[in-house]
């Protein structure tokens, strides 16, 4: 479990097996089989580097996501300790689906930034409620069919990939844990 409150941006250095440095990400309390939020998706540690860590990533998981199959920059997250402090909200690291930025428009230094979800996930996401969005908590804006908009403030789009985000780029989605479950409870048929 997560929070969607990136603690480091690091580094993508090698795919096969996959090999993040993690840029300073203190990882002293991390051990092998504990689990870091790499791009939002949960990983288990296989080998601690001096730099960083390994970790195996299934085609699976290559299939249903986006960010880990290149090198680049990664958002990062060390698993939530129990009777940790939850700044965002409860993240699975489970991603749901890959979405794309429609359109990014500045705003002083923050920028509003539109996505286009994938079909079957529009429906768990809710104008003020929690989306992650490559790992990082947002708060939704608003929505309007499959599209929904978040903003950026300075602080996020420094300390985050998503800075960097331009129309037409990949993001993978996690929608809020309680919207699926409740449209899942909805969703049952009632006992008679």
């Amino acid at each position: 479990m997560f929070t969607g409150i990136v603690q480091a941006v690091g580094r993508i250095v090698r795919t096969n097996p996959l090999e993040i440095d993690t840029a300073g990400l203190d990882l002293a309390d991390v051990a092998v089989g504990d689990s870091i939020c790499v791009q939002g998706v949960c990983l288990t540690v296989t080998a601690i580097r001096p730099r960083g860590f390994t970790a195996d990533v299934s085609g699976e998981t290559l299939r249903v996501t986006t960010g880990l199959e290149r090198p680049g920059a990664v958002n990062l997250e060390k698993s939530l300790a129990l009777g940790g402090k939850i700044g965002g909200h409860l993240v699975t690291g489970h991603v749901d689906g890959v979405g794309t930025v429609v359109t990014s428009e500045e705003l002083g230094g923050s920028a509003r930034l539109a996505f286009e979800a994938p079909r079957g996930l529009a429906r768990y996401i809710a104008q003020k409620g929690s989306i992650t969005v490559d790992g990082v908590s947002l708060t939704v804006n608003a929505v309007d069919g499959e599209r929904f908009d978040v903003n950026l403030i300075p602080h996020t789009r420094q300390a985050t990939t998503l800075g960097a985000l331009a129309p037409g780029v990949g993001v993978n989605l996690e929608v809020d844990i309680l919207a699926r479950y409740v449209l899942r409870a909805l969703d049952m048929p009632k006992d008679s």
